[in-house]
């Protein structure tokens, strides 16, 4: 068999019906002493003391399989935890809310709606005390059922089960599996199925435990869903349970200034019926049983639960009625870490109303023990009352955090360069003891507020506060720090006297300077133009973007040169390539005249410079293709005349 095969559903003979969507509650009666099962409610917010199982689900010759395999903890999108405050809304099928209604603060999502085969649990393992002769759990449920119309087999399907696990036999009126069909008591059709799949759904109901005489028995509340074995269906559940531990019916114990009490029996049965303590009066037939004015204290009422029929056996509960004393307790001042949650107010009583102000960073304000998450000191003041708020009492709780801040200053750059005179230095905040890291590892010796950065990586603080236990990191930054390139010497340029002669630095950097910047048109550019008589020596300092500096020089030698070229043709179309006649002169330091003639000898051009040139213009109009006639005289460095005619060719 496949390994999925390690916790097998126990096969029963009850009725079955399939459920997509379950909502469960518990609250525990006792009349003796008995301990509350820690977490059974999920109001730690977890699932700490529940088995959570995921697996998968098969049809075997027209029976059921449902193999469940045990797993750490709970599994994203098939154990999802929901939360009452601010709610998780309502169920996209049944249109019920998911957040069971009785008033607790978590539930959780058993499964999914992607129907694939899978299946899913979770169970809660508990004592019953030795002292607890009485014990009885309430559990409520609400379901959903996509309805495929397979063979019983082959449907999605939900299964609770209350095993006596000490002596090996299964709870069978508290046990029961939904697989649907359109018999369904209690159920209704869903006005959005989503498809052409009918989805059946039934609002919050209850079913009571009747644990009595099982002291010192484990018993195990096991709840498991699964889709239909064509994987095409599915099946998941909505669950919620609130472990009051004790017998008390919310509002059997009121205040005696109240004029009217609402004693509850737990919601989601099909009848209720209310009598005396001897059984001979009806006293009502819903699920709230209304007394004007209250009765004496002491005064004995009984509430018969009728379940929907085949799930669940009818169950009776007796309740006292008696007055109580309204206590406001918020619980002692505290001092939480690093926004770290707290709960506040002490232990709660059963009918009673609480309410919290400011409701500023309360998870619920209307719960007796709510969650704080605040960065300011902030005082609470708790009022309890009787539900008719015949009685009131009052209490105060502060809460004064205790903050490590995580930002991270940084004076300087992200990149900066080695050596620099002003390198990055990282501050956290302030804290009892801080240890600096870098890329995850501890640095030596580095406790201080402040660090200066050394070597390239990703730096935090790891800040310690005396008071609280666990440290917190501060936020996280990288810093690079870069190295200068190695300064070299270029080849030497040689430079013809008074001819401009591009130079060329290295092109790695931001900026550029050249020393001195004699004799150069810019000094700093990548490349300027050397125009000189006497030999150079250059220091080109070359920055980056974060300020290392390389230098490297270049030497330029000048040397004596008399001569005058022009080209042979040149093309003034614009182009930006060869669109002036200018002559190129090496050795002179004056030109006296430049001239261009026709081949008529009419003037065209003149000019005492050999820049920028002739443009091929006359009287602004550009000159058609033609051969024309230039001349020059220049002086040279000597004090020479020289002079020079010929002819090149105007092209279009």
């Amino acid at each position: 068999m496949r390994q999925w095969k390690i916790y097998k559903e126990v096969k029963f003979t009850f009725r079955c019906c399939y459920l997509p969507v379950l909502l469960i509650s518990l609250f525990s009666y006792k009349s003796s002493f008995s301990q509350c099962p820690s977490n059974l409610d999920f109001e730690s917010g977890s699932f700490d003391g529940w088995q959570c199982y995921i697996g998968i689900v098969e049809s075997d010759i027209s029976v059921n399989n449902i193999y469940l395999n045990p797993v750490p903890g709970p599994v994203t999108d098939r154990h999802t935890m929901l939360s009452s405050n601010p709610g998780d809304g309502l169920d996209e099928y049944g249109g019920f809310p998911k957040n069971c209604p009785n008033g607790s603060g978590h539930s959780i999502k058993l499964g999914n709606s992607l129907g694939s085969g899978q299946a899913e649990g979770v169970s809660y393992d508990f004592l019953i005390p030795l002292n607890a002769d009485k014990y009885r759990l309430t559990y409520q449920y609400a379901v959903v059922i996509q309805d495929p119309g397979h063979t019983v087999s082959e449907q999605p399907r939900m299964q609770i089960e209350i095993i006596n696990l000490t002596d090996n036999v299964v709870l069978n009126c508290s046990s029961f599996s939904f697989v649907a069909n359109n018999s369904l008591p209690g159920f209704q059709v869903s006005p959005n199925p989503g498809g052409l799949t009918p989805v059946l759904f039934k609002d919050w109901t209850s079913n009571t435990v009747n644990l009595d005489g099982l002291q010192g028995k484990n018993i195990r509340f096991f709840v498991k869903t699964a889709d239909c074995t064509f994987q095409a269906h599915f099946g998941y559940a909505y669950i919620d349970i609130s472990a009051e531990c004790n017998s008390i019916l919310s509002g059997a114990r009121y205040c005696s200034l109240d004029t009217a009490i609402d004693v509850k029996a737990p919601l989601g049965y099909q009848s209720y019926n209310w009598y005396n303590a001897n059984f001979t009066s009806l006293l009502g037939t819903s699920q709230t049983l209304h007394l004007a004015p209250p009765p004496p204290p002491g005064t004995i009422v009984a509430v018969e639960l009728n379940p929907f029929p085949g799930y669940g056996c009818r169950d009776t509960l007796i309740q006292q009625l008696d007055t109580i004393n309204v206590v406001a307790n918020a619980g002692p001042d505290l001092l939480p870490c690093n926004l770290d949650p707290v709960q506040i107010g002490g232990i709660p009583v059963n009918g009673l109303l609480y309410n919290w102000t400011p409701s500023t960073g309360l998870s619920d304000p209307n719960s007796p023990n709510p969650f704080v998450v605040t960065d300011t000191f902030i005082r609470y003041q708790l009022k309890v009352s009787s539900p008719l708020g015949g009685c009131q009492s009052f209490d105060s709780i502060t809460i004064s955090p205790q903050l490590i801040s995580t930002t991270l200053q940084l004076d300087g750059k992200t990149i900066f360069c080695a050596g620099s005179p002003n390198p990055t230095i990282l501050q956290s905040a302030s804290a009892d003891s801080i240890q600096w890291f870098l890329n995850s590892l501890p640095i030596f010796n580095a406790n201080q507020q402040q660090y200066t950065v050394q070597q390239t990586g990703e730096y935090f603080a790891l800040l310690y506060n005396d008071y609280c236990t666990e440290p917190v990191n501060s936020d996280k930054v990288f810093v690079a720090i870069d190295t200068a390139r190695v300064g070299i010497r270029y080849q030497d340029v040689r430079a013809p006297l008074n001819f401009p002669v591009k130079l060329q630095a290295r092109d790695f950097g931001s900026t550029y300077e050249w020393i001195p910047s004699a004799k150069l048109n810019d000094s700093r550019l990548v490349s300027p133009y050397f125009r000189g008589i006497t030999d150079e020596l250059y220091e080109i300092r070359i920055s980056n973007s974060v300020g290392c500096i390389t230098i490297d020089t270049q030497l330029v030698k000048t040397y004596k040169k008399i001569d005058i070229y022009l080209p042979s043709a040149f093309t003034p179309n614009g182009d930006g390539l060869n669109d002036y006649l200018r002559p190129l002169l090496f050795g002179f330091q004056k030109v006296n005249y430049f001239r261009v003639y026709n081949r008529w000898g009419q003037l065209l051009f003149e000019s005492a410079s050999d820049f920028p040139g002739w443009d091929g213009r006359f009287k602004n109009q550009i000159q058609n293709p033609q051969t024309i006639i230039w001349m020059i005289e220049a002086t040279d460095l000597d004090g020479k005349l020289h002079q020079k005619t010929g002819t090149t060719i105007l092209l279009p």
